[in-house]
């Protein structure tokens, strides 16, 4: 099996029109689970990273396995209040308003080489923002890594335009 063998699509969710490509079924596989982590892994063989960065909620899953297996830090990127202490801030535009992440304003040095994980690329705003709040801090983003790519929203081409590398383990075609 591949790693896309392990998501499945809940339709019209969380509106109707949307095909929701849902990774927790691949989470609850023990073996597809490892298969995600090693191969988002396997690009980045012999690079060194300081700290793995995860996008909420998702992410952290992804993250925090990944960091462990690079013997590094983990930072999570969380949505706006959820993270105790003195943070930054930034803002990013959804299909109908907007939203903001935040960082712990602690969670990085200057310098410091970061992976971006999340499990979804979709329009790539969630992405760049946790990307802006790395580099606020002085912290390097290497590449980003997701499970899923819809090429069909462009994501990829957005992180790309910004100079970053992306990595992802498999693409679903519509939205």
């Amino acid at each position: 099996m591949q790693v896309k063998d392990y998501i499945r699509t809940i339709p019209d969710f969380p509106h109707e029109g949307i095909q929701f490509r849902d990774v927790t079924t691949l989470f609850l596989d023990a073996r597809g689970f490892r298969m995600a982590v090693d191969q988002l892994l396997h690009p980045y063989a012999g690079l060194r990273f300081d700290k793995v960065a995860g996008l909420e909620a998702r992410g952290f899953i992804l993250g925090g396995a990944i960091a462990h297996q690079l013997s590094v830090g983990f930072v999570p990127i969380r949505k706006a209040g959820k993270l105790p202490g003195k943070t930054i801030r930034q803002d990013y535009a959804l299909e109908y308003g907007q939203a903001t992440m935040e960082l712990h304003d602690d969670s990085l040095s200057p310098g410091e080489k970061v992976l971006l994980v999340d499990d979804l690329l979709a329009t790539g705003g969630t992405a760049e923002a946790g990307i802006k709040l790395i580099e606020k801090l002085g912290a390097e983003v290497i590449s980003c890594a997701f499970i899923i790519d819809l090429p069909e929203l462009n994501g990829r081409k957005r992180l790309e335009d910004l100079g970053m590398k992306v990595h992802a383990l498999c693409e679903f075609e519509g939205a």
